[in-house]
């Protein structure tokens, strides 16, 4: 998790909704995939950190 002392309110807001927003985009892009792979939703998701990470470290050759 990201610490930040701002005491502005406005950038402690953007950081949380700007989490919520890569969460739920990662968890679409899960979703997506599995019905697309399985043609069902299981709970435990497919498309890890790690699966990611990997792929793009192969498509862009950076890590």
């Amino acid at each position: 998790m990201a610490a930040t002392t701002s005491k502005d309110f406005g950038l402690r807001f953007f950081y949380f909704a700007f989490a919520c927003l890569l969460y739920s985009i990662w968890r679409a892009v899960d979703l997506l995939v599995q019905v697309a792979l399985t043609s069902e939703y299981g709970h435990s998701p497919m498309v890890t950190a790690d699966n990611t990470l990997t792929l793009l470290k192969k498509e862009t050759g950076i890590g």
